[in-house]
């Protein structure tokens, strides 16, 4: 078999080498604020899913009233791995969804489940109470809704907070501030939703 040199240098240009590699840092909505809003998709991770698509984002979007006053200073939106623990969760500029259980259904706790009996009673999602925990049963279009209605509109109440507040450095009225945030804002977008999307 024939050897080849294979040329592993990097050449020069005007006298100087040229690094091997791409030493450039790839963007990075923590790192320096973006120009736009970046909406970022991250793997969903073993036993979760994506239900949501980033044009269903755009397209929430949309339908938001104020939303050039409730983006200042948010740099993304993130799709993110799946937590059994959290729906989602607000970092500095940054609000994050999180992956949904690869089967739709979901079990709460009674804490669970009175925590989100509001928005199950809205999208209309059937549950049963099975060995003390309820089995919510969930379609593609119901975790849709529940994702944007209740889980993004909740961290970006949170976003809400922290760009109110005298500092603009964190929230400082807390998730009761932020669950009453989505609760109004689902009100007044009902109807707009439906418009937009299926339940």
């Amino acid at each position: 078999m024939k050897s080849l040199n294979r040329k592993t240098a990097p050449r020069s240009i005007y006298g100087r080498v040229q690094k091997k590699n791409n030493w450039i840092l790839s963007p990075n909505y923590y790192r320096k604020p973006e120009p736009t809003l970046f909406i970022d998709r991250k793997r969903p991770g073993e036993g979760f899913r994506h239900v949501l698509k980033r044009s269903d984002i755009i397209d929430f979007i949309r339908i938001l009233p104020n939303w050039p006053e409730l983006s200042e200073g948010l740099d993304a939106i993130v799709l993110s791995p799946g937590n059994p623990l959290i729906f989602g969760y607000h970092r500095y500029g940054v609000v994050h969804v999180c992956a949904w259980e690869r089967d739709l259904w979901m079990k709460l706790s009674t804490y669970g489940y009175l925590a989100e009996k509001e928005y199950l009673d809205r999208l209309g999602v059937p549950c049963e109470l099975r060995n003390g925990e309820y089995l919510c049963k969930f379609t593609e279009n119901t975790v849709r809704a529940h994702q944007l209605l209740a889980t993004l509109l909740h961290e970006l109440g949170h976003h809400h907070d922290r760009i109110t507040t005298k500092s603009k450095r964190c929230p400082g009225r807390g998730e009761k501030y932020a669950y009453d945030y989505a609760r109004e804002y689902t009100e007044m977008i009902w109807e707009r939703y439906l418009d937009t999307f299926e339940l």
